[in-house]
């Protein structure tokens, strides 16, 4: 499978832009004939928070309608990222995927709230697991500060996910980190990780990319520099399952003790 991360900016408070910058970059990605694409976090709006009444797209219409037409004009799977939501008088960070047939395959909202940046302020935190088949290939993803919490994504990659999708705006203060987390989440979940991060600066941070994909025993396949662009990479679903033939972790789980 042929994955294209998407290491896009993103403009402060300018949802406007932003959907012209995700148009482009999908273009790019069909040219490239990926089978999926990936966004950052919260490429709608940044971390506008006190903003978010007046920018956030309402029930993601906005989002699901481009995302959708994309997938479709280009016969493209997209994980798009996450964008902030206003529903029901909440505001949430959400992730749509959507397969090429232009269905939406997957909702999430991020489940752990960034207090660093103030996110628990504003956004309200989900509660639901995600699994999906993208490009025939089950599959799950998270948000950003998710990956810090190793039970939640052993919860989602319990059924058998061989991609883990992962969506972020993590700034450049804590990119080291970043690496260590994303592999470390694929090693102990013998899985693929396709982890895609922002570029470019808000008022209060500086964000510089370092994408990456992951093989299921921790070797980075591909990675990104700290400018906007697309990267490219190829994954093996098939060394999956040695892998987990050779080190059967999920089999020898003990969750009777596991608090």
């Amino acid at each position: 499978m042929k994955v294209g991360l998407a290491q896009t900016n993103v403009t402060f408070a300018n949802p406007e832009e932003n959907f012209k910058r995700v148009e482009e970059y999908a273009k790019k990605a069909a040219d490239q004939k990926v089978d999926v694409v990936v966004f950052p976090e919260m490429w709608n709006t940044g971390y506008a928070l006190d903003q978010l009444d007046e920018i956030a797209d309402k029930n993601g219409i906005q989002t699901q309608t481009l995302l959708k037409k994309l997938a479709i004009q280009y016969h493209l799977n997209i994980v798009g990222g996450s964008v902030s939501t206003k529903r029901d008088g909440h505001f949430y960070n959400t992730s749509y995927v959507v397969n090429e047939q232009g269905n939406v395959v997957s909702a999430y909202d991020k489940v752990h709230l960034f207090g660093l940046m103030h996110e628990g302020d504003f956004i309200t935190a989900g509660s639901n697991e995600t699994t999906f088949e993208l490009a025939g290939v089950p599959s799950t993803g998270v948000i950003c500060y998710d990956i810090r919490f190793p039970e939640w994504l052993r919860t989602l990659s319990r059924h058998d996910a061989k991609v883990i999708y992962i969506s972020a705006e993590w700034p450049d203060v804590r990119i080291p980190q970043w690496e260590l987390l994303v592999r470390a989440r694929a090693i102990e979940n013998q899985a693929y990780v396709v982890a895609v991060n922002r570029v470019g600066d808000d008022p209060d941070n500086h964000f510089n990319g370092h994408s990456l994909v992951v093989d299921p025993l921790g070797k980075i396949v591909e990675q990104a520099g700290e400018q906007e662009e697309l990267v490219v990479a190829s994954l093996d679903l098939d060394s999956i399952d040695q892998v987990r033939g050779q080190i059967p972790v999920f089999e020898d789980r003990r969750p009777d003790l596991y608090k």
